[in-house]
């Protein structure tokens, strides 16, 4: 017989099943939330195409598709960002996370200031579906974030 609770002793069957590790669990909550955020801006996609083509026709369809697009960029990259880098180490997560924070800032600034004078869409509809997509996909992360189950201290690990 072992003295090891986690090693089954002569001749049993190992655990069935065994504890989620920290790392699952952290993937589940992000992988949660670029759920919840792709399902947001699809819905909003829909909603906010048929709100745009309602108060501006054609010039507000290509807002909302335009601001979809934005959201997208800028609320997904984080959350892949952090999926891609779950297992890396702390110093080197932090530095994609930045890196990529970094990189949507530019590219939202870059693709505004391109449309700046374009009057293919409607500002107001642009601003108002780009608005409801990033402030949506941050209450979902902190939804996702807030309810997941993390556990503090993953078991079977030495103290340093």
């Amino acid at each position: 017989m072992t003295t090891d609770p986690q090693q089954p002793a002569d001749g049993e069957a190992p655990p069935a099943t065994t504890a989620p590790r920290a790392g699952d669990a952290t993937a589940a909550v992000l992988r949660r939330a670029l759920r919840d955020t792709l399902v947001l801006l699809g819905a909003l996609a829909v909603l906010g195409v048929g709100v745009g083509w309602f108060v501006a026709g054609l010039p507000g369809v290509w807002g909302a598709l335009v601001a979809v697009g934005l959201a997208l960029v800028f609320s997904a990259t984080t959350v892949v960002a952090m999926l891609r880098t779950l297992h890396a180490a702390p110093a080197t997560m932090a530095a994609v996370v930045m890196g990529t924070w970094l990189a949507k800032v530019l590219v939202v600034i870059v693709v505004l200031a391109l449309i700046r004078d374009l009057d293919f869409y409607h500002r107001g509809v642009l601003a108002a579906v780009l608005a409801l997509g990033v402030v949506g996909s941050a209450l979902l992360d902190y939804r996702a974030v807030s309810g997941g189950r993390v556990p503090y201290v993953e078991p079977g690990t030495q103290v340093r």
